[in-house]
């Protein structure tokens, strides 16, 4: 799947780019050799080549998205079958079955259950050893989070990066702005438009990649810790599960009896009764 995204991405790049070269070359074209303005050009190639970078970048922040929506589905990290099925072990304390199944799984779940559940101490009934489980949880999702947020944070990155090198573009053009200035003496508003189509044309792509990478930086973020959270909450209920089958017993004797107030209500009773005979 994840060679089957990039040549998908690589292909994507490679057609953005030559896409470029050709409106160039239509645009170039017309009759007589006039040249005739198309939608590409005022909007990509007048930038200059500060758009390549800004392009690229584009692209690279497309793929990212696509890449961490498909790599964060559900069924990737706790799907629901496997989740009951697990339940369903624990809760009949079958903590060998359960290792099995989840060791067969590729999911996320799946490989947290297998590195998780072998920390259950049968010899501690009341809580199994919780304390090592919950240790156990920590080390996994701590040594997985670094590989599992590594293309959201990407996105981070390109929606920083790419204000800064449409920055770079304005500083640019109003330098090539002021030299012509300088050099012709006058304000010609033709010789000054394409630097000022370069300060503006890279200020505006850098602010869109921004604008399309930062949101879906802190949503992808949200849905990575909501995945986790997910996981780590099925094994904590996988292990309470077994625990309150071991203990079922020893909890309902800790109950007492007499809690809904009936035998102080029919004590009252009698002790009015009695007074009552009395007088």
């Amino acid at each position: 799947m994840k060679s089957t995204i990039t040549r998908f991405a690589v292909r994507a790049m490679s057609l953005v780019t030559m896409a470029m070269f050709v409106g160039t070359a239509f645009a170039q074209e017309g009759s007589g050799g006039a040249t005739k303005k198309t939608m590409l050009d005022k909007w990509v190639i007048d930038g200059g080549w500060t758009m390549i970078p800004l392009v690229v970048l584009l692209a690279i922040t497309v793929f990212l998205m696509v890449y961490c929506i498909m790599n964060l589905k559900k069924d990737k990290f706790c799907p629901a079958p496997l989740r009951d099925e697990l339940i369903a072990l624990m809760g009949e304390c079958r903590v060998q079955s359960a290792i099995k199944l989840a060791s067969e799984s590729p999911t996320y779940l799946g490989r947290l259950v297998a590195y998780a559940l072998p920390n259950i101490d049968a010899n501690r009934p009341e809580d199994l050893g919780k304390d090592g489980i919950e240790d156990a949880i920590a080390d996994f999702t701590n040594n997985e989070r670094p590989s599992m947020m590594l293309f959201v944070d990407m996105l981070a990155l390109s929606g920083s990066v790419a204000p800064s090198i449409g920055l770079f573009g304005t500083i640019q053009g109003m330098v090539g702005a002021f030299a012509t200035l300088a050099e012709a003496g006058q304000a010609d508003p033709s010789q000054l438009a394409g630097d000022i189509s370069v300060a503006l044309l890279t200020t505006f792509w850098g602010l869109i990649i921004s604008l399309i990478a930062l949101p879906a930086f802190f949503f992808l973020k949200k849905t990575a810790q909501a995945r986790e959270s997910e996981c780590v909450n099925t094994v904590e209920e996988m292990v309470n599960t077994s625990i309150n089958v071991i203990n079922a017993e020893a909890q309902l004797a800790r109950i007492p009896e007499g809690l809904s107030g009936d035998d102080e209500e029919e004590g009252e009773e009698g002790e009015y009764a009695e007074e009552e005979e009395q007088a």
